[in-house]
């Protein structure tokens, strides 16, 4: 009986990531489709056809020096709009952090957590300075937690950091596995 047990659970371990995934694509794919199904086709897979389409025509649009004066006015009403500014704003921070010309988690460190212990986090350094709140001897390191889409943001002495020479998205892998993903 624990030999059928080793196996259903060695099992499970296969299969279970592989199913989330496939389940979680096909969710995606469906609500796409779904999205679009005022269209007179039935074709699967074609909500993502038309969202990848439409989001790509908005980014061509976006680049025309005609249409950049209406962005420009239209996010400083959402950036002075009560509540919807504070939801705009982060979440365009965030999406920036990942991806665009600012890219924020693109250092990634190794923290020593005390001067007394042998502890470390890895995290990203975020601001490289803290010269706004007047100490220049700190910088921001962010650190996001495993198996979650959150994080904690710290402050620590410069001398307690140790760049790495890793990909970013290694390191991100690493930590949001619990460090269970392979470096490098």
């Amino acid at each position: 009986m624990r030999r059928l047990l080793n196996y259903f659970l060695s099992g499970f371990l296969i299969v279970a990531p592989i199913g989330l995934t496939i389940y979680i694509l096909y969710a995606l794919l469906r609500w796409l489709d779904d999205l679009f199904a005022g269209l007179s086709f039935d074709v699967p897979g074609l909500g993502l056809v038309v969202a990848v389409l439409l989001v790509t025509a908005v980014g061509f649009v976006a680049k025309s020096f005609l249409v950049r004066p209406f962005l420009i006015i239209t996010e400083r009403l959402l950036h002075r709009t009560p509540l919807v500014s504070i939801i705009y704003s982060s979440l365009k921070d965030l999406f920036d952090a990942f991806v665009g010309d600012n890219q924020k988690f693109n250092r990634p460190v190794l923290v020593r957590m005390s001067a007394a212990e042998q502890t470390f986090k890895m995290g990203f350094v975020t601001q490289p300075t803290m010269a706004a709140i007047h100490r220049d001897d700190l910088l921001a390191v962010y650190f996001p937690h495993s198996y979650n889409f959150s994080g904690e943001l710290v402050l620590v002495p410069i001398q307690n950091i140790t760049y790495l020479d890793l990909p970013s998205s290694e390191v991100m892998k690493f930590i949001v596995s619990g460090g269970v993903s392979r470096l490098g």
